[in-house]
């Protein structure tokens, strides 16, 4: 059987009852005007965003309404280019997941002017969005890091694979700095950017461990990076733990492996994370007073015991 950790926003009772008023105000209306959500990703080159992108046609169908998505292969500006292109083709409400969460703000400047309800879905955007669903992302970092100190007894060189300059990524670097800090024996030796990709980490890590040979431990804030990371580490031939953030599913099959040097990865829920953005766009859509500007989504923990039975 499947994990399915449902998170506490679905225990806000506010919420659910405007995302429940607003859904059934937005099915009755759309059998006449069917509604036009966009949804802009930084990049769907990630099954993680893919996943996001498949729950939110699955959700649009039920209600009747158009979906526009694009893919902004983490140039902001193309980003700020495409929305601008949704807001002209009369959308009503903009899903946004920044590619630059400084850097988009003309997009959302646009979209506000146009009059278009605008969610910023797993980082925040500047600007004057409407409301903010994503993970807890300092608790992704510490968690994931506490548990790689754990695993190396409190002692050893650790090494951080950083990555774009959006909200999350620096919050997950700073959860997983304050957990290395509890650990005296623990020394962050080294951090770079490996732009969450894998084969750009690849290289990053193999510099870092050439620089370092007796590195202990690496964190990536992404699990992409991570396989790519860990490519590096198992040609190195060093015993190296390597813990992540997303729950993707290479990086799960990657774990389940009793030899593996990647033992840990802190989940999120994207489909989750898009269905309650969702919820809450057309919330505020229609109106509803009581819908909160922000809604935090647990992350989970999964480790070795864990993998076999998760999956997004």
């Amino acid at each position: 059987m499947k994990i399915r950790v449902f998170p506490a926003a679905f225990r806000n009772t506010a919420l659910i009852a405007a995302s429940s008023a607003a859904l059934v105000a937005g099915t009755s209306v759309a059998a006449q005007e069917p509604l036009k959500i966009g949804m802009s990703f930084q990049e769907l080159n990630n099954e993680y965003f893919v996943t996001m992108q498949e729950a939110l046609e699955s959700a649009a169908e039920s209600l009747g309404a158009e979906v526009i998505t694009t893919d902004a292969r983490h140039d902001v500006a193309k980003q700020v280019s495409d929305v601008e292109d949704m807001v002209q083709r009369g959308i009503d409400i903009l899903l946004l997941n920044p590619a630059d969460s400084v850097g988009v703000e003309t997009a959302v400047l646009a979209a506000k002017e146009a009059g278009v309800t605008t969610i910023a879905i797993d980082a925040q955007a500047n600007g004057p969005v409407d409301g903010f669903v994503g993970s807890k992302n300092y608790d992704a970092g510490y968690k994931a890091c506490d548990y790689l100190a754990q695993q190396l007894d409190g002692e050893g060189k650790v090494a951080l694979l950083d990555g774009i300059p959006v909200v999350p990524i620096l919050q997950r670097i700073e959860g997983c700095t304050a957990a290395l800090e509890e650990y005296d024996g623990i020394e962050v030796v080294d951090k770079q950017n490996g732009r969450q990709e894998r084969t750009h980490a690849m290289t990053v890590t193999e510099n870092m461990l050439q620089a370092h040979p007796d590195l202990n431990g690496l964190f990536s804030v992404n699990d992409i990076g991570s396989l790519g990371a860990l490519i590096a580490i198992e040609a190195s031939g060093q015993d190296i733990k390597l813990v992540s953030v997303d729950g993707h599913p290479e990086a799960i099959e990657a774990i389940k492996r009793p030899d593996s040097a990647f033992i840990a990865t802190s989940a999120q829920y994207p489909r989750d994370m898009v269905r309650l953005g969702l919820g809450l766009g057309l919330s505020k859509y229609w109106g509803a007073s009581t819908a909160p500007s922000e809604i935090p989504i647990d992350v989970s923990l999964i480790d070795r015991d864990k993998a076999a039975d998760f999956s997004w």
